[in-house]
């Protein structure tokens, strides 16, 4: 197995996957784009000490992108980006911001 930290780049943090982790327990993360999901799914365990119920991936494709400069415009891309989303264990919760620590 690869190093957690390898796996989880880091977790997805907007308003939407904020209301799923507290109404149906779920997280996103961004995860290396070679990682499969049986990997995602040890290393989050591992790291956060929790059961993992199910995980779902998705390539999210980089956008275009177009910038001007000196030379003119120049055309770009985004790179492309593995995204996985973790179903929890009834019981069980990540808690990305240490509220609960003294």
């Amino acid at each position: 197995m690869k190093d957690t930290h390898s796996i989880l780049v880091k977790p997805i943090l907007t308003e939407k996957m904020l209301l799923m982790q507290e109404d149906k327990s779920k997280y996103a993360f961004e995860v290396a784009s070679t990682a499969n999901k049986i990997e995602i799914k040890k290393a989050v365990e591992v790291k956060f000490d929790v059961v993992v119920q199910n995980v779902h991936t998705a390539v999210v494709k980089g956008k275009a992108k177009r910038m001007n400069t000196k030379k003119g415009l120049t055309r770009g891309r985004r790179s492309d980006w593995k995204k996985a989303i973790i179903t929890l264990a009834e019981g069980h919760s990540i808690d990305f911001f240490g509220e609960n620590q003294g």
